[in-house]
């Protein structure tokens, strides 16, 4: 007990400490903690970022990273695609989120950069923050539970608020988890915040996340621990031997194939639309791609809506002049809704959106469609900075934060949420604001 109170007022001494020390320290605390609650409070956070950056400003400080300007270019693309646009009125509305890619990185490069210790600390706290959303909502589900007997409150947009994304908070628990790891010595306390956060990150249910975050804790026992060292050559031989069998049986052609055909709701990407709102009839992965028409009660499991979206994106693309310039911010929506009439899907009920309304769900394409090559290009540079200063620096946690954001650009539509950029910018900031970052593993 005296422990657990000591470590307590240890953390908050520290904090104490690291905010007299560095004026934004605490306001960047509390603008990555909010992130999950309502995105005002968040907005209310990154003014009083703002401000600690102006009056602590001294010219000494100013830092010109070349790291942080492809999100502020990635900004003034998005100015500059209100020129193009084929719906301004949704283009404008949709702005005002894009600003965090103009003020986090400005706002970093005009203040004193965080010290690795401060990063570690700013990180722990964002850490154990998420633990605590965690049991908040488990404990929820526990509650839930007594009273209605279903067990469905503890999985996906039954443990969490649609509103925040069960995909979205798969990629903040997954960060958590990832930090924390790397922590040494682990107390008590931070082994069961692993723990928690590791059964929630299963709960989530955000399987392609899910996959990801698996294959990522089995690279760090394999090259980021002692024992994984000793024994990385024998499992690397075990792994080859297997990916060998599994090509030379042929077996795994035949499952591929039957996945495209079969008519199933299990799918590894999560559904965009309940079926219990739209139809009986699945659409295969197959008939998504290929199917000159359709139902409005076809229901589209998550693989095969992406796979019609994809097929979407291409025939505009095909059927448009648009390759440089792209629909403008936000516009795609207005074509997407003209090919969901042509295709007859499920376009809505009094109480349900239907498939027009829902984007691209593939940050890739989005940038793409909206954007034009150009956006693409600057997307495709921000995740290269990413993934070679991670491996420059040997840092597990950069080395997560990149690939989970490769996978989750392939399945989600990150940036175009509020809570999605302002993540993405201070976490790319965070470890992209210096030149140079020795890995994160302080002690505590």
């Amino acid at each position: 007990m005296y422990k657990a109170q000591h470590s307590i007022n240890t953390f908050f001494k520290d904090i104490l400490f690291e905010s007299k020390n560095h004026h934004s320290f605490l306001p960047m605390v509390l603008l990555l903690v909010t992130l999950p609650l309502h995105n005002g409070l968040n907005n209310v956070m990154l003014v009083l970022y703002a401000l600690s950056v102006i009056f602590s400003f001294k010219r000494e400080n100013v830092h010109w990273v070349k790291n942080l300007f492809p999100l502020i270019v990635l900004f003034f693309m998005t100015i500059l695609s209100l020129s193009w646009s084929i719906d301004l009125e949704r283009s404008l509305r949709a702005l005002p989120r894009f600003t965090a890619f103009l003020l986090v990185p400005l706002l970093f490069m005009l203040s004193k950069p965080f010290s690795r210790k401060q990063l570690s600390q700013i990180l722990r706290i964002y850490s154990y923050s998420i633990v605590i959303y965690c049991l908040f909502f488990t404990l929820k589900a526990f509650s839930l539970y007594v009273f209605s007997q279903d067990v469905s409150v503890f999985f996906f947009h039954g443990l969490v608020p649609k509103e925040l994304n069960a995909v979205h908070v798969s990629v903040y628990v997954g960060m958590a988890f990832f930090i924390l790891i790397q922590q040494t010595p682990k107390s008590y306390l931070t082994t069961l915040s692993l723990l928690l956060l590791f059964v929630f990150m299963i709960l989530l249910s955000a399987y392609a996340i899910l996959i990801t975050f698996l294959l990522l804790f089995i690279f760090y026992l394999f090259y980021f621990t002692q024992t994984g060292k000793q024994l990385r050559l024998r499992n690397l031989i075990v792994f080859i031997l297997l990916i060998g069998s599994v090509f030379f049986t042929g077996k795994i052609q035949n499952s591929v194939e039957r996945e495209l055909k079969a008519n199933t709701e299990k799918s590894i990407n999560h559904t965009v639309i309940a079926k219990e709102e739209v139809g009986l009839r699945i659409v295969s992965i197959k008939e998504a791609w290929s199917n000159e028409k359709f139902s409005p009660n076809d229901f589209f499991p998550g693989t095969a809506f992406r796979v019609y979206q994809v097929r979407m994106f291409i025939e505009l693309f095909q059927e448009e002049n648009v390759f440089w310039t792209g629909f403008g911010l936000n516009a795609s929506n207005k074509k997407l809704e003209e090919k969901a009439i042509k295709y007859d899907v499920f376009r809505g009920n009094k109480t349900q959106e239907g498939y027009q309304n829902k984007n691209f769900h593939n940050q890739y394409i989005q940038n793409f469609a909206e954007l034009g090559v150009l956006g693409f290009l600057i997307l495709v540079i921000i995740i290269c900075i990413i993934m070679k200063n991670a491996f420059k620096n040997k840092d597990f946690v950069q080395i997560s934060f990149a690939v989970l954001m490769i996978s989750l650009f392939l399945t989600e539509s990150f940036l175009w949420r509020q809570r999605g950029v302002m993540f993405f910018c201070l976490m790319y900031c965070l470890f992209n604001a210096k030149e140079s970052l020795a890995p994160i593993k302080e002690k505590i």
